[in-house]
């Protein structure tokens, strides 16, 4: 009997340690990225910046694939209904975070774990190189005295267009017409073409058609000017009751389904931290206006607690949530 005893215990220690062994050996496939956003916007560049040193640290190929639409909700969805093993990866923005209050879906990044915060962004307001307006007082005359014709581009309800917009006019009155687009690529094609008159993007996705002369930026949304702006003056120094939003603005992460197992997420958190500090991807990104966060687990969770709060009541004070902050425990900032 003792023997049998001692013959299964040998062997439950060889199941475990083949168990873990083989978690330890993660990823021994191939991976596949979702990038809630389209093609030629902000997330969407950095994560086909990020991928490649990723996938050196790794050992394996992550295949991307941008599914867009419902302000990100398709591809979030999409991410939180396949196995919670670590090999689908969501390359997400801010949106999430406010999908319970605009009603675009029940999940958010609680039903995430974040492996990685890579850096957040700044967002700015541009126009056409050949617009008449000069300066953001300048459009805010214009949408004040037409009030409801002026186009604005959007990303959809809750998309960084939209939550600045709402900004707006928690602050000034600003009735503008708003269109929406698959990202802020798509939106800004639209601006140079002259379907819209401006959008609000993060800088990222603005920078090179700053930069070519293609547009005009007017101001940034932050408390302070940005060096990869220069001339554009920050929007506290003409709206200074802007500065209790601020410092505010996209951000960029890597997520997987929260009840991942943690080898995977151990591994993948290592991948990207080191991909995160490249010389390369850094300078890209700060040459683009963001500043380099590189955070996971509870540091990032508290990061994403905290843009929640601010990011859903500037929603719910402007008039345009489907439900309270409140009701889903949200406190005021």
């Amino acid at each position: 009997m003792l023997k049998t005893l001692f013959g299964a215990a040998a062997a439950l220690s060889l199941i475990a340690a083949s168990g873990a062994g083989h978690a330890a050996d993660f990823p021994t496939k191939d991976l596949q990225g979702i990038i809630m956003w389209g093609a030629g916007g902000a997330t969407d560049v950095v994560a086909r910046a990020v991928t490649p040193l990723v996938e050196d640290a790794l050992g394996k190929s992550i295949v991307l694939t941008n599914k867009t639409g419902g302000t990100g909700a398709i591809a979030t969805t999409y991410v939180r209904s396949r196995p919670s093993d670590g090999y689908t990866l969501l390359y997400g923005a801010e949106n999430p975070q406010m999908y319970k209050v605009l009603g675009l879906a029940d999940i958010d990044y609680d039903n995430f774990y974040a492996v990685n915060l890579l850096a957040r962004g700044v967002a700015v307001v541009v126009v056409r190189s050949d617009s008449p307006y000069k300066t953001l007082k300048d459009l805010v005359a214009a949408v004040q005295k037409n009030p409801g014709q002026v186009k604005m581009g959007t990303t959809g309800v809750g998309g960084l267009p939209h939550t600045v917009g709402s900004m707006l006019k928690t602050v000034i009155k600003f009735d503008v017409t708003a269109v929406p687009f698959d990202g802020e690529g798509p939106g800004i094609t639209a601006l140079l073409g002259n379907h819209i008159e401006f959008i609000p993007v993060g800088i990222s996705a603005a920078a090179e058609h700053v930069k070519s002369g293609r547009v005009r930026a007017l101001t940034v949304v932050n408390p302070e000017p940005v060096a990869s702006m220069p001339g554009v003056p920050a929007i506290v120094t003409e709206y200074p009751d802007f500065a209790k939003y601020l410092p505010w603005g996209p951000f960029y992460g890597v997520f997987v389904n929260r009840d991942a197992p943690d080898a995977a997420k151990r591994a993948l958190d290592a991948a990207f931290a080191k991909a995160a500090k490249d010389p390369k991807f850094v300078e890209m990104m700060e040459s683009r206006g963001n500043v380099m966060m590189n955070i996971a687990g509870a540091e990032a969770d508290k990061f994403l607690t905290k843009w929640r709060s601010v990011s859903c009541w500037i929603l719910q004070d402007a008039g345009v949530t489907k439900e309270s902050p409140e009701k889903f425990g949200i406190p005021r900032p």
